[in-house]
Parts: C-alpha cells; sequence; structure tokens
C-alpha cells in the first residue's frame, strides 16, 4: 500500500485545513481492512499521534491536544482518509504523515510502531 497526504500549507492562527491521504495498491476493497492514522512530527521532536480512524464508523481516537477540533473521517470508496483541522493553533506546525495497518474490526492504533505503511507527508504551518 502507498500512501500519499495533500493539503497542508500555510493558514493563520484560528483557521482550517482539510488534509487528505489517498492510498493505492489497495484494490478490491481493502482500503476498508485498514485503520488509518494520522501523526506529525514538529522540527527536534518525536513523531506524535493526532488522531487514528478504525475500520467501522465511528471507531475515532484523538489526542487530546486536538480534540474537539480536529475531525478524522475516511471515505473506503476512494481509498481516502481526511484530517479536518479547524481552530489551528502555532503548535499545531509540523509536517503531517499519514499511516495504515491492517487489522481487526474493532481494532484502532495510536503508536507511531503499530503501523506499517507510511506516506511522505504534508507541512502545515500556522502563523500567529
Amino acid at each position: 500500500v502507498q500512501l500519499q497526504a495533500s493539503g497542508g500549507g500555510l493558514v493563520q492562527a484560528g483557521g482550517s485545513l482539510r488534509l487528505f491521504c489517498t492510498a493505492s495498491g489497495a484494490s478490491g476493497g481493502t482500503f476498508g481492512r485498514y485503520t488509518m492514522g494520522w501523526f506529525r512530527q514538529a522540527p527536534g521532536k518525536e513523531r506524535e499521534f493526532v488522531a487514528a480512524h478504525g475500520r467501522s464508523a465511528g471507531n475515532t481516537y484523538y489526542a487530546d491536544s486536538v480534540k474537539g477540533r480536529f475531525s478524522i473521517s475516511r471515505l473506503n470508496a476512494k481509498n481516502t482518509v481526511y484530517l479536518q483541522m479547524d481552530s489551528l493553533k502555532p503548535e499545531d506546525s509540523a509536517v503531517h504523515y499519514c499511516a495504515a495497518k491492517p487489522s481487526i474490526i474493532t481494532a484502532i492504533y495510536y503508536f507511531p510502531s503499530d503501523y506499517d505503511y507510511w506516506g511522505k507527508g504534508t507541512l502545515v504551518t500556522v502563523s500567529s
């Protein structure tokens, strides 16, 4: 599975961005068998969990730092997972990565080491 993240950019504090992650190589409906996650890494810092979406609708999990501001969703028919980011803060600035892990239907994961596939990342910069 190859992942391509996009949608990053420069935005003022309080603004919004929507990130996209599209998977290729997951044909025949297999994208729906993956838990999808978003992570981010700022310069000099470790990669940190942002949000994850399990295989079933409503099976989502968020880092405390983004809860109530970010929303993860997925559209299996388009092999795409989204991250809607609202009320952005300068501390949200980082390269944002999407990741995928084949999983059972009830599972959800939030450690980077849990994930098997990674995209190249898209840069989000929030100015104050």
